[in-house]
């Protein structure tokens, strides 16, 4: 579902990504991990189209980017640690507003699914800009979810919520382990990170260096590997 190949990333002097191989299955929800400045956002706004890659070859659903970016972004659905809603518009209209844009069958029915899914339906004729960090993060899963998207990226989704919002925000996300979707996420929460994902990977110095299946390797022996591997 989403294969990169010798991809590389540079801003200026600086290599943000150097020959970073990736591939991941359909249905898989894959983790990355990695310290502060390793390329996990580079990499995941490239995958999203959002960036083209220096070097490196990129296909997101079977659609070679950057040719093919149209029909891939159709594929994608995007959460970030900025929810990137409208603060003016409400839940329902910031919804209609990307379904529109992504010409969603059966709208108004769709809204109101995905409202009632992130538990925001008695709140959505209110504005996005009134809603708590972890309210716009939700309503930012159901706007990601909304053109049933078939990867699903992750960038950095926990990033400023509490422990409440973050607890209710990763149970909304399990949902996405169904089969059906393919999933990335970058996460700096190493231990979160594994109890979500089929396989955690570790992203270093712009290259993956050490990936773990976590039905094989349990976490502490994931969490001494990644403290080597990072050293």
């Amino acid at each position: 579902m989403i294969i990169a190949n010798s991809l590389t990333k540079q801003f200026g002097p600086f290599m943000a990504l150097r020959g970073l191989d990736l591939e991941v299955r359909p249905g898989e929800f894959v983790t990355i991990v990695g310290p502060n400045g390793a390329g996990k956002t580079t990499l995941l706004r490239i995958l999203a189209t959002l960036s083209r890659p220096t070097h490196g070859q990129v296909s997101i659903a079977g659609h070679a980017l950057p040719k093919g970016a149209d029909h891939a972004r159709r594929q994608i659905g995007l959460l970030s640690h900025q929810p990137l809603l409208y603060g003016d518009l409400t839940a329902e209209e910031n919804l209609r507003f990307f379904g529109k844009m992504y010409d969603v069958p059966h709208l108004e029915a769709r809204i109101i699914e995905l409202l009632d899914k992130v538990d925001l339906i008695d709140r959505r004729q209110d504005r996005a800009r009134t809603f708590s960090r972890g309210m716009q993060q939700r309503l930012a899963i159901a706007r990601a979810l909304l053109h049933d998207p078939a990867v699903v990226l992750l960038d950095e989704p926990f990033t400023g919520l509490d422990p409440h919002a973050s607890d209710r925000l990763e149970e909304l996300l399990h949902l996405l382990r169904d089969g059906q979707r393919t999933v990335v996420m970058t996460i700096h929460d190493l231990e979160r990170g594994w109890a979500m994902c089929d396989r955690a990977l570790v992203l270093a110095r712009g290259k993956i260096v050490y990936e773990a299946n976590t039905k094989v390797v349990d976490v502490t022996t994931f969490r001494s590997d990644f403290k080597r591997v990072t050293a």
